[in-house]
């Protein structure tokens, strides 16, 4: 290996450990890492493709800080969102932690408890662990903690990107600055990353209240060649036993293309991964060949996925994955041939994520998506007639390569986490005043925008449904009801995961989906290839009555999903008004493109953001779901039968005089407070612990999640109405 100045700090086992793996050099990361890391006086940010060494980055230099200067307790915390990338890092890491006497404890729910015993005797070493057990930890061992962690360097924060602006990221600063408080003293914190796009933002959120300075360190590596291609496929509008339709095609050139060698094919669904991985199957059993397609999601045993991974990670036999996100993040599977994307993808950034797990040995890495857009009939909506899917991913692709990702919505209140924090703070130490827990997560902490009248307000409510109470010398402790709930395993975790409501219409049952946004009364939803509006939402029972909407063949409704951004639209809305043709798509993508930018002019979008369409009226703005959404409920607050679909906004009953001159009224008074839309929606339950929230924080909350007050107001205004 070529020496460097950078390499010859570190401690000679490690210099030995890396000498044996054989690399010809460090690379470009893991040299500019070594000096901020060693001197652990800063945060640091390393930002580098899937595969690129960012975990040596970190753990060479820590692990040589720990063998220069030993720890007399825990040196190194690491975090992970996914017990899956614990557990490969472990295997990763093992070597170099042997070298170095260092013990190495992966910490999860399925580790042994023998394992956990070991560090709960003598805290030593490096402890890999989820946010979800360290809540445990904290929560339960906080006196242990004091001790185990008196002497931590460093704490790593893997797949930072998965944390930025989420649930999931608050409670894990919440942790951070809990564990900092008991330890008195600051800890530098290493994020690690392959998606990370305003590296300010990302600076903000690793440490809040930016007490440290932070260094940022991005690869300047060249990637390998990428190969992309769109595949399009139409729907026929009426399927039939006879007539393949666009799954069908699809399954069939995912066979065709795939068979033989290794890859990932990734779907937005749990069902459509199933139907997919179980289509393949079959066709390899009706062609008397061993199976290459197996599922791989969150909802199969730990042994399916784990097999399917040591399968991957072994490259001798064929195996294709067909996957949700699951196998997005790093963990390592070795070497894949290609990526395969059925449908749209959320985000360009999940975009990028998924197209780094290809093109690692020099070989490029390969993309193919497969889109199918709806076969085009008198009655079809708007959004298939422009062909905004092919549109969306040619405007994905197109930013990816100029290296642009979503910045994280980090504005939002996180007012459920906050009640599991409260609750949390409370059971470690026993009792604590209003203020003390107001000054820990609010003034010094992480939730530095609920203000000391909205804390109060909700330890009101905290106290009125039995969660905490009040001792007679002012200290605040759990309720009966609240060590209930801490005491639960589920109380470990901030987030919940969609909840399937049953669709009914007449008393019969429709089928299900997960709803990931509140419904109001009235809206529409597509489901079962038809429109349908909303009657009622039974939010105990999990049930939304039904009732059949006048309309055309609407597009297809999948229960929601990550929101798009403005400039994914922007960017479609250029492509439209251009001459450029994607050399990326085949022959029939091209033509659905090419269709839909026809249709585009045809309809003079360029000129004007509403059209007529019979008794409605399309409003495009050409922006993301955040300010569409705002403009549909301002609309419907000012009495309008308004409804959204991939940016489009469907006003119904009505004409574009009518219209316009409701937008002029919205305008001539002030813009309503987003909680003032909120109120109009049914349900604002869309967190983990809303319903213990009061109801104005919830209408906040919900808000500064889904509303765009400033942006809609703009957009309107531009129009000169």
């Amino acid at each position: 290996m070529d020496e460097s100045s950078s390499f010859n700090l570190l401690h000679t086992t490690v210099q030995r450990w890396v000498w044996a793996q054989k690399w010809p050099a460090l690379r470009d990361i893991q040299e500019r890492a070594i000096i901020s890391v060693l001197e652990a006086q800063k945060d640091v940010i390393i930002s580098a493709a899937t595969a690129a060494g960012k975990t040596e980055a970190a753990f060479l230099p820590a692990c040589s800080k720990l063998a220069q200067e030993p720890a007399d307790s825990i040196g190194i915390l690491y975090i992970s969102p996914l017990k899956a990338l614990i557990n490969d890092q472990y295997r990763r890491l093992q070597g170099l932690c042997e070298s170095l006497e260092l013990p190495l404890t992966p910490w999860h729910g399925d580790v042994l408890q023998s394992a956990k015993n070991k560090q709960l005797r003598n805290p030593h070493g490096i402890i890999l662990i989820t946010p979800e057990s360290l809540e445990s930890l904290l929560l339960n061992r906080g006196s242990w903690c004091q001790t185990a962690f008196a002497g931590l360097k460093y704490v790593i924060i893997d797949e930072f990107h998965v944390f930025l602006g989420s649930v999931r990221g608050r409670q894990l600063q919440s942790l951070l600055h809990r564990l900092e408080f008991l330890l008195e003293k600051r800890v530098p914190r290493i994020a690690l990353s392959a998606t990370l796009g305003d590296m300010e933002q990302v600076a903000r959120e690793l440490r809040p209240q930016c007490e440290l300075p932070y260094k940022l360190i991005v690869s300047t590596a060249s990637h390998s060649d990428v190969k992309i291609q769109i595949r399009g496929y139409k729907e026929p509008a009426d399927v039939n036993l006879s007539q393949p339709g666009a799954f069908e095609y699809i399954t069939e050139d995912l066979f065709r293309l795939l068979r033989g060698r290794s890859h990932l094919i990734f779907a937005n669904s749990r069902a459509r991964t199933e139907e997919i991985a179980a289509t393949l199957t079959e066709r390899c059993s009706r062609e008397y060949l061993p199976n290459e397609f197996f599922p791989h999601h969150g909802s199969l045993s730990k042994e399916i996925r784990e097999g399917l991974e040591k399968r991957l990670q072994e490259d001798k036999l064929p195996t294709s994955a067909v996957c949700t996100m699951t196998l997005e993040l790093g963990i390592d599977i070795g070497h894949v041939d290609s990526i395969a994307q059925v449908s749209a993808p959320h985000s360009v950034a999940s975009l990028r994520q998924r197209l780094g797990r290809s093109g690692r040995r020099g070989e490029p890495a390969v993309l193919r998506m497969f889109i199918m857009e709806k076969e085009l009939t008198p009655t079809s909506h708007l959004i298939d007639h422009l062909r905004l899917k092919i549109f969306q991913c040619v405007a994905m692709i197109n930013l990816l390569v100029k290296k642009w990702y979503e910045p994280a919505d980090t504005g939002q209140y996180h007012f459920s986490t906050m009640v599991q924090q409260t609750l949390s703070v409370i059971g470690q130490y026993g009792g604590v005043r209003a203020d003390q827990l107001w000054q820990l997560l609010c003034g010094t902490g992480p939730f530095h925008n609920i203000d000391p009248k909205m804390y109060a307000s909700l330890l009101r409510t905290m106290g009125e449904k039995e969660l905490i109470t009040q001792t007679h010398d002012g200290l605040l402790v759990l309720g009966l009801r609240g060590e209930r709930m801490v005491e639960h395993f589920t109380f470990y975790t901030a987030f919940s995961t969609p909840e399937e409501y049953r669709l009914e219409y007449a008393g019969k049952t429709l089928g299900s989906v997960p709803i990931t946004y509140p419904l109001v009364i009235e809206q529409l939803i597509i489901f079962a290839g038809k429109r349908w509006q909303v009657v009622h939402v039974a939010e105990e029972e999990k049930r939304i009555s039904l009732k059949p909407a006048a309309g055309g063949n609407p597009p297809s409704f999948d229960g929601g999903g990550q929101a798009i951004h403005d400039i994914i639209r922007q960017e479609m809305y250029r492509l439209y008004q251009s001459e450029e043709i994607p050399l990326f798509c085949n022959k029939d993508a091209l033509a659905l493109f090419k269709e839909g930018r026809r249709i585009f002019r045809d309809l003079n979008l360029e000129a004007t953001p509403m059209i007529q369409a019979g008794a409605s009226v399309y409003i495009l703005p050409w922006l993301g779901d955040k300010i569409v959404n705002t403009i549909t409920a301002l609309l419907r607050f000012y009495g309008l039968k308004a409804d959204c679909f991939s940016g489009i906004i469907d006003v119904r009953d009505t004409n574009i005089g009518a219209c316009t001159q409701s937008m002029k009224n919205i305008l001539s008074e002030p813009p309503p407070n987003g909680w003032e839309l909120a109120t109009n929606v049914s349900n604002t339950v869309t967190e983990k612990h809303d319903t213990i929230v009061p109801q104005e924080l919830r209408y906040l909350n919900y808000a500064t999640q889904f509303f765009d007050i400033d942006g809609a107001w703009r957009w309107m205004s531009s129009l000169g109405l």
